[in-house]
């Protein structure tokens, strides 16, 4: 399963877009990283795997390919550390769910104004919760 976040490279003074793609496939569990990283994405994999764990989250129990696109621009840092963690969870999310991208990323814009409406700062559980009951169903 293939997800898609994308994201910016700062250099100097200037920002380049980048896609992080995260795969998810079967296999022993193994975090592998594609497209010019530096050495800081080895201690990556577990600051990510910590903040998932941190977050009450579970961390998919698979072989995990992540892909830094445009191969050519050299990544640097811990700045790429949310959106591999985002990769597989969102993954993860739609399937449960059954979900199509569209469809998620509208349940996420009504699940923020929920929250706003509630003066909350972040979206929360039970925002989520309850945008997801706004959904329509389709019985066959």
């Amino acid at each position: 399963m293939l997800a898609k976040v994308h994201t910016a490279a700062v250099i100097g003074l200037e920002s380049s877009m980048v896609e992080v793609e995260v795969d998810t496939s079967r296999g022993l569990p193994s975090f592998g990283f594609l497209g010019l990283p530096d050495a800081a994405f080895q201690e990556s994999r577990e600051r990510v795997q910590a903040a998932v764990k941190n977050g009450g989250l579970s961390s998919p129990r698979q072989r995990v390919t992540v892909n830094l696109a445009p191969a050519d621009l050299r990544k640097e840092g811990p700045a790429y550390d949310l959106p591999i963690a985002l990769g597989p969870l969102v993954r993860q999310a739609m399937t449960q769910l059954q979900l199509t991208a569209r469809a998620f990323h509208r349940v996420l814009k009504l699940a923020r104004t929920i929250s706003d409406l509630a003066g909350a700062p972040d979206i929360g559980p039970r925002h989520v919760a309850e945008a997801l009951q706004y959904r329509p169903r389709i019985w066959s």
